[in-house]
């Protein structure tokens, strides 16, 4: 965590250890850490793509009359995510920074736009993409984004400020903004994963712990006041209690979803050979493809990917404690918090630790914005991963 007076201290030590050149083991540290991150992301990007392949060519083949519908999407979208990585990656994550008001107002004008009638694509209820039926755009993706750059901007140019109330109000309030457009969709999953994003850099950035406590003690009352204020929103956030008494309706996906893990066993009935694929569990390839990969590759691949995600959260958490500035410190802490965040929420959705929110599993599950987003915040943190220790790039 860095201090609450940051600045002066932080560039302080920087100063104070940087040598008049970075030595070869700082070199060789950075480019490790540099290279596991690349090998990790590419590792979940492969099973991607694989288990899409293997959790939607039934439902594919009844649909589109061709198994291989979603997997030729799956790989478009990767391409396509892969360029953002690479442009993430090779250009300086300083020059996002002069961009990120801008980026907020846009994507807080594509929230609004998201819910007017007749613009907004309608699925399931909700209301969270817009575009034509081959090409798609869900603005809550760019949200998690937006708020990562704004955030790591505000934090740092107001580090000097002793206030604290006057470093986090801007973040608390973009925040608040951006949680409401969001649980209008309604789409209460990216709204958790946000408040993942906005706690996790404030208290990066020293934020002291009791307002932040009293911060997260409101967040979850304004949750709980939005879920029972609809009775069919409240039985399905609890249903995860007990998802059997209600087994065919508010529990089914819940259930299906523990049937699907529990055949899977210890090491799992082979990749295609999955019941659940043959329209037994709903969105399969996208937030419940976990249970596909429990299925198919048992406990033992399901301990694996979880492992990968922890080992993301390691690398960047490593990241971020050897940034180069305050800044690209607080920008890594953000995506590390919003890719860990958000594969927590899906997966323990999946197993019934949490309530089932909609929210995909990143580089893993179906989709187009998720993916690209995911790949370009990847991106951002590669490149944060690769500056030379101590190099002033702010």
């Amino acid at each position: 965590m860095l201090t609450r007076e940051p600045r002066a201290n932080f560039t302080s030590l920087a100063e104070r250890n940087r040598p008049a050149r970075p030595s070869q083991r700082t070199r060789t540290a950075k480019g490790g850490i540099f290279w596991v991150l690349v090998i990790l992301v590419s590792i979940l990007c492969l099973i991607g793509v694989v288990m899409v392949l293997s959790a939607s060519s039934i439902v594919s083949l009844n649909q589109f009359g061709s198994p291989w519908y979603f997997f030729g999407r799956q790989v478009m979208w990767l391409a396509i995510g892969s360029l953002g990585f690479l442009l993430a990656l090779r250009v300086d994550h300083r020059r996002w920074r002069r961009l990120a008001t801008p980026f907020m107002f846009a994507t807080v004008g594509l929230l609004f736009v998201v819910l007017i009638p007749g613009i907004g694509v309608r699925a399931a209820g909700a209301s969270r993409w817009f575009g034509t039926s081959s090409l798609q755009v869900q603005p809550s993706e760019l949200a998690k984004l937006a708020l990562v750059l704004f955030a790591a901007d505000i934090l740092d140019r107001r580090a000097t400020k002793r206030d604290w109330r006057y470093q986090m109000s801007p973040v608390i309030a973009v925040l608040g903004l951006l949680v409401l457009l969001v649980m209008a969709q309604p789409d209460m999953g990216t709204a958790l994963v946000m408040a993942f994003i906005a706690v996790a850099m404030l208290i990066t950035a020293g934020m002291p712990i009791k307002p932040l406590g009293g911060l997260l003690a409101a967040g979850v009352g304004a949750f709980t006041l939005f879920a029972v204020a609809a009775p069919y929103r409240w039985q399905r956030m609890t249903s995860f209690l007990h998802p059997f008494k209600d087994a065919s309706n508010t529990g089914y996906q819940e259930v299906q979803a523990l049937l699907a893990l529990s055949n899977g066993h210890v090491l799992g009935d082979g990749l295609g050979a999955s019941i659940a694929t043959y329209g037994y569990l709903p969105n399969a390839q996208t937030d419940f493809i976990f249970a596909v990969i429990g299925e198919e590759t048992g406990l033992l691949g399901g301990l694996v990917l979880s492992g990968l995600f922890m080992t993301l959260a390691l690398v960047g958490t490593r990241i971020t404690c050897r940034a180069p500035s305050r800044y690209a410190a607080l920008v890594a802490a953000g995506i590390t918090a919003w890719l860990t965040g958000q594969a927590v929420i899906n997966i323990g959705a999946v197993v019934g630790l949490l309530p089932i929110t909609g929210v995909p599993l990143p580089f893993v599950s179906f989709g187009g914005s998720s993916l690209v987003i995911a790949m370009f915040g990847a991106g951002m943190l590669a490149n944060i991963a690769k500056s030379p220790l101590g190099s002033n790039l702010d």
